[in-house]
């Protein structure tokens, strides 16, 4: 029985920075790194959740997102310190979802069944395609070969949820070829299927390929009509598998939807923990430096004695913002109307004790005029049509005050 002094549920994000060699299309904070880094990054890790503790201490921890990167570098005992220490330090859940992103390659039988062990029930695989072509295209280590052996290593392991990650619009990627990835994918049977298009970020090798007209890039890019036609498909191919997309861009079975993502969408409180991970808090938001150095050294052993805010302020409260009463309401209509079933009208009032049509009224009359936005059960809810989801940063773009 959980104190009434309890605020409530809070999710708990954990960067892992490392990778084997950075995908083409990658803009993360991310890098490869030898055993000596990593080993002190986990101990760092360790200590900044200690020390992020006291801040945390009238919420419960419900769900715990271990990204990158690709945090199954990591070894099982270095997963299972790193999850000891939260429960030494926060309140986690009896059910709590906990899930480790992983690319294949990374996963051998010990390391699955170890990650069990640990406490790990949710396992997220990055595939991007079934196509060997394609992943060369994007820089990818892995072949579809050994996705699947890792698949099938991961539920012998016990593994019996599992998400894989898809990418559409890539080079050379027609309609065709894109929809069989997502039958193949789909027959495997896992519980989520996260269906992204591929975006090219400046500043990655990627992008460099496909300026001055693209002659140095792997394959053309799908045109705007077939990326269109693969989003449109997208949710009609695994519908017959018996998916729901209940977010833009996410599938599942019924009972499968990632908490930890849903609590970003409805802006639950939660902590980042990690090189240049984010936060929200108390209606704060703020981040961890993005250099790797200056966070190994704040944490370690020999500097870990008294209070040192001026560091503090340098290292774990980058870009600290105490968002206002109007960007709450933003980041409520924003966020909440990427899951399918929309935003509770009721709920607006009950945070900002003032009415949804009093602050919008005229934009969502203009919405709804426009077939982009639907109101429905009896006005308790509201949410983007099918049009609406097709155009979605531009409707949700008309919530900015």
């Amino acid at each position: 029985m959980l104190s009434a002094a309890f605020k409530g549920p809070m999710g708990l994000y954990l960067h892992i920075p490392f990778c084997l060699r950075k995908c083409l299309y990658c803009d993360f904070l991310s890098a490869p790194a030898g055993r000596q880094t990593i080993d002190r990054y986990v101990r760092a890790l360790c200590a900044q959740l200690s020390r992020e503790a006291d801040g945390c201490k009238d919420y419960w921890v419900d769900t715990v997102f271990f990204g990158g990167g690709t945090p199954s570098l990591l070894t099982p005992e270095q997963i299972a310190d790193v999850l000891a220490c939260v429960r030494a330090c926060y309140r986690l859940s009896q059910d709590a979802e906990i899930t480790v992103e992983s690319n294949p390659g990374t996963l051998t039988p010990e390391k699955l069944e170890g990650y069990l062990q640990a406490g790990i029930n949710r396992l997220s695989m990055g595939l991007q395609s079934t196509f060997d072509a394609e992943l060369k295209a994007l820089g990818r280590l892995h072949d579809y070969r050994t996705f699947v052996e890792n698949y099938h290593g991961a539920r012998q392991a016990g593994f019996s949820n599992i998400n894989v990650d898809l990418m559409s619009a890539l080079p050379g990627q027609t309609l065709s070829g894109w929809l069989e990835t997502l039958r193949r994918t789909a027959d495997l049977g896992p519980e989520h299927i996260s269906a992204y298009s591929l975006i090219l970020e400046e500043g990655t090798p990627l992008y460099a390929l496909y300026q001055d007209g693209g002659e140095k890039a792997p394959a053309p890019l799908p045109g705007e009509e077939q990326e269109r036609l693969m989003y449109e498909q997208t949710k009609q191919v695994l519908a017959g598998y018996g998916y729901r997309r209940y977010e833009i861009s996410n599938y599942a079975r019924p009972g499968y939807e990632c908490r930890h993502n849903i609590g970003y969408w409805t802006r639950r409180p939660y902590l980042g923990v990690g090189l240049g991970s984010a936060s929200l808090l108390e209606e704060t938001r703020w981040k961890v430096t993005g250099d790797l150095e200056t966070y190994l050294d704040f944490f370690s052993p020999e500097k870990q004695t008294g209070e040192r805010p001026l560091q503090d302020g340098a290292v774990l409260r980058q870009e600290r913002q105490q968002l206002t009463e109007t960007e709450q309401k933003e980041e409520f209509l924003f966020l909440g109307l990427r899951m399918q079933e929309g935003i509770r009208v009721g709920e607006f009032r009950q945070r900002f004790h003032t009415g949804l049509w009093d602050v919008y009224g005229s934009v969502i009359t203009r919405l709804q005029e426009q077939g982009l936005l639907l109101v429905y059960d009896d006005g308790r809810r509201m949410r983007l049509t099918e049009r609406g989801i097709d155009v979605s940063n531009y409707v949700l773009s008309q919530f900015l005050l």
